[in-house]
């Protein structure tokens, strides 16, 4: 896959924050700081991002474009649930590195409000006729599952939570 010099430039942003909040508080981050790491400049950040908590929602929402090119079927039953929810939380382990840095910077809200904002989208979407208040409880107990999960070190075996998740949404088997 080949990437224009725009993706290249928002993927180094995002790099260099993430190292710098390993190594730094995120309030004592500057934008120069991030620029300078990620090998750009100041007006190169500012052109792709308004703020610093941008970068955070910015990876969030590419890491779901590539998760979402990975799902090529809407869910039917309850296996098909289960294997979604298995991808996500396997996902969400793979990266709780930097779930780690953003818990530790106290920006999880930045999570739920995009976690809120994509099941909204979703539901709006695809789901016009279930309740509207569906998509809040999904994303909020995704956020919270995660979140507990992640304190816990991500220990308990991805189908294990993804188990837990599915059954309490209460699907049909069929």
């Amino acid at each position: 896959m080949d990437y224009t010099p725009e993706e290249y430039s928002r993927y180094y942003i995002v790099q260099a924050l993430f190292k710098l909040m390993n190594e730094y508080e995120f309030e004592r981050i500057s934008v120069t700081d991030i620029a300078r790491k990620a090998g750009v400049g100041r007006a190169t950040f500012y052109r792709y991002f308004k703020r610093k908590e941008d970068v955070i929602y910015y990876y969030f929402e590419h890491n779901t474009k590539g998760f979402m090119f990975g799902q090529r079927f809407y869910p039917r039953c309850k296996e098909d649930y289960i294997m979604i929810a298995n991808d996500v939380f396997s996902t969400f382990k793979e990266n709780k590195t930097p779930f780690r840095l953003i818990r530790k910077a106290r920006l999880e809200y930045v999570y739920l409000d995009y976690l809120n904002k994509m099941f909204v989208s979703t539901f709006d979407r695809e789901y016009q006729d279930r309740n509207p208040y569906l998509p809040y409880l999904y994303a909020g107990m995704l956020f919270n599952v995660s979140m507990a999960w992640l304190d816990g070190d991500c220990k308990e075996s991805v189908e294990s939570i993804a188990g837990i998740f599915v059954n309490s949404l209460n699907i049909s088997e069929s």
